[in-house]
């Protein structure tokens, strides 16, 4: 099964539990309002240089860029948080397909604003093997311009109704967040697959990452 029949298999489950007058203004801000064409106009696309970055992982260890492209390319996957069942999802996808990337040399790190000792249960209960890395205020998400924030109606119902905390999980007030965006960056630091939705059950296939990663 794919990624996307999973993601859309679990979404259909959504529907059954969860009243149509609760997801309405959520598909609406996500499928609608996020997909504006002036509303990302930063975002990073292929070609593009890639920002580097020096971010602590689960465990506080601190993992660079520099590092990493000393290796080979990067598979750098933003995600919104732990609490996010997509999300999940994806990762898990992602680590069933780590090995591949391994194999063509590429590192696989993710990158979300919670706090590592948000991120660490996550990491300890999916047996994650690749950094996962925090981006306090979205710092790095920012400089590839996919950051947005939750106002309104849906900062209520995903603190009311889903339990989203952002300010617990993150550790600053400003309920921002990463849209969901997986960058294949080059050895030179150059971005050669950009994939960023922010409809946020729309994840790429790991098929196509690795794709790319093999044309390099």
């Amino acid at each position: 099964m794919s990624l996307q029949q999973e993601l859309d298999d679990f979404m259909a489950q959504v529907r059954t539990q969860v009243p149509a007058e609760v997801l309405a203004p959520i598909e609406r801000f996500y499928a609608q309002e996020l997909h504006t064409a002036d509303r990302f106009p930063q975002a990073l696309k292929v070609g593009d240089k890639a920002p580097g970055f020096l971010l602590p992982d689960a465990h506080g260890r601190a993992v660079s860029s520099v590092g990493l492209l000393e290796r080979g390319p990067i598979v750098l996957s933003f995600y919104r948080g732990a609490w996010c069942p997509f999300c999940n999802m994806e990762l898990r996808s992602l680590q069933q397909a780590l090995p591949e990337f391994e194999a063509l040399g590429a590192q696989l790190v993710a990158v979300s604003p919670e706090k590592p000792d948000q991120s660490l249960p996550l990491v300890e209960r999916e047996g994650l093997r690749f950094p996962v890395l925090t981006d306090a205020g979205n710092a790095l998400a920012r400089q590839f311009g996919i950051v947005f924030g939750l106002e309104g109606e849906i900062r209520r119902i995903s603190q009311d109704v889903f339990g989203v905390d952002l300010p617990k999980f993150n550790g600053d007030e400003s309920w921002e967040l990463p849209v969901p965006a997986t960058y294949v960056i080059d050895r030179a630091g150059v971005i050669r697959m950009a994939f960023f939705d922010p409809e946020f059950r729309h994840r790429v296939e790991p098929a196509t990452v690795l794709q790319v990663l093999r044309a390099l």
